[in-house]
């Protein structure tokens, strides 16, 4: 809510970010190692605890692992006044901490999902590298490095999402008697899976080849037939749900856009990035959110219509981003300053609707 409108305001007018890293690393890099991955950790403490029946983080744990975070964030922030080492120290810190927190109830329990901890691992790695390309001034390697994060991520969501999302569809669906629309092909699972790790190879060795290319075309049909599976259509009345659907729809479209500008550099597929960052990963973080949210405080599973306003401003931020440009024939400023609008109004809403929820009781009573 805060990163993107000062983003926004230091494209359009030059304000100051206050950091001295190269302005576009510094809003790549917070928006996947400081938005993204506190999203992914805020699922993971949440998920290990349900996949594995132990207790969850908490207390004193938790305070350090979000101390951390804040810390990184400050001293990014601020990083003209410390030295490159001592930054990368604490960024680097924060996803081995989240890995100690969830690695000993995982393989305590020899969980199925303990493999999620090799992915966190690979993630990290990539800003490992990233710190180095900074340090060494070298751009070109911290922004490939930043590209790989965020086909790891993808990796990721296509593993997490292509669970829940058929799941909490069939559930949603149960009490119409229509749970049986919903399929979910193992061969087609694993198909997507493969195609997501072949992309994120291609794009480590052969970035921006027409090999890279091919494979993520490769990578959005395989991601197209699996979503035909999850009876999307069904879900329109129900806007916890079709958000899943909308978040998980954008992985297709933002593939093919990036096999169309590789393959043909075709203007209206420039912006493709922005359609998997905003589109899938933003829009199906505030979908778990929202969701999560009301499951873990005992309320039931119905947003209100503030939440489904968000849901579509962060859609039409997406929208905006990927085809202000080429299609909408707007200005590029306006473009940036439109989707920076739609994506903190989002947001601001889910703060002000989610905040009295998450800093109260359990609607139910129970501890918590």
């Amino acid at each position: 809510m805060l990163l993107v409108p000062l983003w926004a305001l230091s494209f359009v007018e030059g304000t100051p970010l206050g950091s001295a890293w190269p302005p576009m690393l510094w809003h790549a890099h917070e928006m996947l190692f400081g938005f993204i991955a506190s999203a992914m950790a805020g699922f993971l403490l949440t998920a290990v605890p349900s996949w594995t029946g132990q207790k969850g983080s908490a207390g004193l744990p938790l305070i350090v692992l979000a101390g951390l975070w804040l810390a990184a964030r400050g001293l990014i922030a601020s990083s003209s006044l410390w030295p490159a080492v001592l930054i990368a120290a604490v960024d680097l810190s924060f996803l081995p901490a989240l890995g100690v927190l969830v690695a000993k109830p995982l393989l305590r329990s020899r969980n199925r999902n303990t493999k999620l901890l090799a992915v966190l691992g690979l993630f990290w790695l990539t800003d490992v590298v990233f710190q180095i390309g900074l340090i060494r001034r070298d751009a070109p390697l911290a922004l490939h490095a930043l590209k790989i994060g965020i086909d790891i991520v993808l990796v990721l969501v296509t593993v997490i999402g292509g669970r829940i999302v058929p799941s909490f569809t069939s559930s949603s669906l149960r009490p119409l008697g229509l749970q049986d629309a919903v399929h979910n092909r193992p061969a087609l699972t694993g198909l997507a899976i493969a195609g997501m790790i072949a992309m994120t190879l291609s794009d480590m060795f052969w970035p921006e080849s027409r090999l890279a290319g091919v494979v993520a075309g490769v990578a959005a049909a395989l991601q197209a037939a699996r979503l035909l599976q999850w009876a999307t259509w069904r879900t329109l009345r129900q806007p916890i749900v079709w958000i899943l659907h909308l978040s998980y729809a954008w992985l297709p479209v933002g593939l093919a856009l990036k096999a169309i500008a590789l393959l043909s550099a075709a203007a209206f597929a420039a912006f493709w990035l922005h359609a998997l960052t905003i589109g899938a990963l933003a829009t199906m973080i505030l979908a778990v959110m929202t969701r999560a949210s009301l499951g873990h405080t005992g309320r039931a599973l119905i947003v209100s219509p503030w939440i489904t306003a968000a849901y579509l401003l962060l859609t039409a931020a997406a929208l905006m981003r990927v085809f202000g440009l080429s299609v909408f024939r707007m200005h590029y400023p306006l473009v940036i300053v439109w989707s920076a609008l739609f994506w903190t109004i989002a947001f601001a809403l889910f703060v002000v609707v989610y905040a009295p929820i998450l800093c109260g009781p359990r609607a139910d009573g129970k501890a918590g």
